[in-house]
């Protein structure tokens, strides 16, 4: 029994550890300023475009407003969006042929 606590206890230090490591990390990049510095490479980027669309105007070319903006859509895909997209099919696929199993041996057991 104390080995199965030994191991408990291990395992929940392990975790504690890791969220700690997780809030230091958020923690810091909050203190340095990395989302605020992010924002502001935004607002660059928007100026910039804002500029270069008042000196095509002036220039007399031809404008069209998409040629300026960022797209509104974001990509979401990275590998660990990946990895929860296939943990969640995985686990969605297994439940439902569980659940289909559990139906059908109630339903033979009913028809018995």
């Amino acid at each position: 029994m104390k080995k199965k606590n030994a191991k408990f206890v291990k395992y929940l230090n392990s975790f504690l550890l890791l969220l700690f490591f997780v809030f230091a990390t958020i923690y810091i990049f909050e203190k340095t300023g990395y989302y605020e510095y992010e924002l502001h490479k935004q607002t660059v980027l928007t100026n910039e475009a804002i500029k270069q669309f008042e000196e095509d105007v002036q220039a007399g070319k031809n404008v069209r407003i998409e040629d300026y903006l960022d797209s509104k859509t974001k990509n979401y895909n990275n590998s660990i969006s990946n990895i929860g997209y296939n943990i969640s099919t995985y686990l969605g696929d297994t439940t439902r042929s569980i659940i289909r199993g559990t139906f059908e041996a109630l339903g033979n057991w009913i028809d018995a």
